[in-house]
């Protein structure tokens, strides 16, 4: 693995320490601030919508701007901290979270172009996916350490130590910096723009074919999974339902992260050399099942379904290998913009509809919805597998 993919896999792993704490704290935060059901839906499906606004000008800028992209996603990241942390009003929240979801957005969509640009084909998946663990490894620590801190400091408090570690990127950010080839003439590179390269010819589109539309699909249905029922119905059943402390939903909460960042790379190893497209569809219909066991299962279920989760999650980059398929080399960030739009609606979709069906005692919506959208794309691409002909793999 190269210098590039290990400093961009410590920086994520830094930044996302936040992502885990959050939803931690989420009960407190509602308690606390006397928050209603959907002010919380809405404080949390800022990050998400913000991404979504970030994806496509994020795409266009980082074509030419990679390294100043990882720079003014530090600054997002590190300004969406302090906002929360000061947690005086609903707008702060608000404006804390869009700012860490412009971040994140900048964060993602510059690592993976930055892979798939510089990183070995034949080993693309495992990248992507080791880039992918050290995210969710800095959530899964985020998570635990947060339920580790004294219950008696305020949420905001336990918020802001539990980010510390986003110093961590911002001290190696020069260092990543450099380890990246310097685009010769950037300052008259166009700020915005979909190929990179000289000339505007390529395949600046992604072919819209049905395994196309699939993996855009497949990535939306993966983050509905992950902000609904995971971020969301998992840590409010703890705290409401089974009644745990703290620390019991961090724990709980985490369970399904420690899965993930176990199988991440084994999966991306495989994904590298079998069919990624049955691989999707297989951990899909795991996926489904998990959702259904999470959402409307007693405790000694909810355990199960949450080691099931984790391997539904450990398929996120899968969908990104699918459309790499699809596509040429010189519209990576655009190609990777618009498939981040389709997973950050389903980010932001996630807890504001959990939200407003909680509100009107209508949560077991959200689960039987999700259930049935992975299991029917899971099919999907199962039935899309067998129909296709086998051809050698080309790396």
């Amino acid at each position: 693995m190269n210098r590039t993919v290990v400093l961009l896999c410590l920086f994520i792993f830094g930044s996302t320490f936040s992502i885990g704490a959050f939803p931690v704290l989420l009960p407190e935060i509602a308690r606390d601030g006397a928050i209603s059901d959907v002010a919380l839906g809405a404080i949390a499906g800022a990050f998400g919508l913000a991404r979504v606004i970030a994806d496509i000008p994020a795409g266009l800028f980082i074509t030419h701007h990679l390294r100043r992209a990882l720079v003014l996603a530090a600054v997002c990241l590190v300004s969406g901290v302090v906002c929360l942390s000061i947690g005086a009003s609903l707008g702060m929240m608000v404006l804390g979270r869009g700012l860490w979801g412009a971040g994140h957005a900048l964060v993602m969509l510059s690592g993976i172009t930055a892979i798939v640009r510089y990183a070995p084909a034949r080993s693309l998946g495992t990248a992507l996916n080791a880039f992918e663990m050290s995210a969710m490894l800095g959530v899964l620590l985020g998570m635990v350490g947060t339920g580790l801190l004294p219950s008696s400091w305020p949420w905001n408090v336990s918020l802001a130590v539990a980010s510390s570690p986003l110093l961590v990127g911002m001290v190696l950010l020069p260092s990543l910096l450099r380890s990246i080839p310097a685009e010769p003439g950037s300052r008259d590179r166009p700020w915005f723009a979909r190929v990179h390269g000289d000339t505007a010819s390529g395949n600046v589109m992604p072919r819209f074919t049905r395994l196309t539309v699939l993996a855009f699909l497949c990535g939306s249905a993966i983050a509905l999974a992950w902000s609904a029922v995971g971020q969301f119905v998992l840590p409010l059943r703890a705290s409401r339902e089974f009644e745990l402390d703290r620390t019991g939903v961090a724990l709980l909460v985490a369970l399904p992260q420690f899965v993930d960042v176990a199988l991440l790379l084994p999966v991306g190893a495989y994904a590298d050399r079998t069919s990624r497209v049955r691989m999707l569809g297989l951990i899909l219909l795991v996926f489904a099942v998990a959702v259904a066991a999470v959402s409307f299962g007693p405790l000694s279920v909810v355990l199960v379904g949450c080691v099931m989760f984790g391997v539904g999650l450990a398929a996120w980059m899968l969908p990104i290998n699918v459309l790499n398929q699809e596509g040429a080399q010189a519209s990576i960030a655009w190609r990777t913009a618009l498939y981040r739009v389709a997973v950050d609606t389903g980010v932001f979709l996630g807890p504001v509809i959990s939200g407003l069906l909680l509100g009107h005692s209508l949560l077991w919506v959200v689960g039987l919805t999700i259930t049935t959208l992975l299991a029917v794309l899971a099919l999907l691409l199962l039935r899309h597998e067998a129909r296709s002909p086998s051809r050698p793999r080309v790396d």
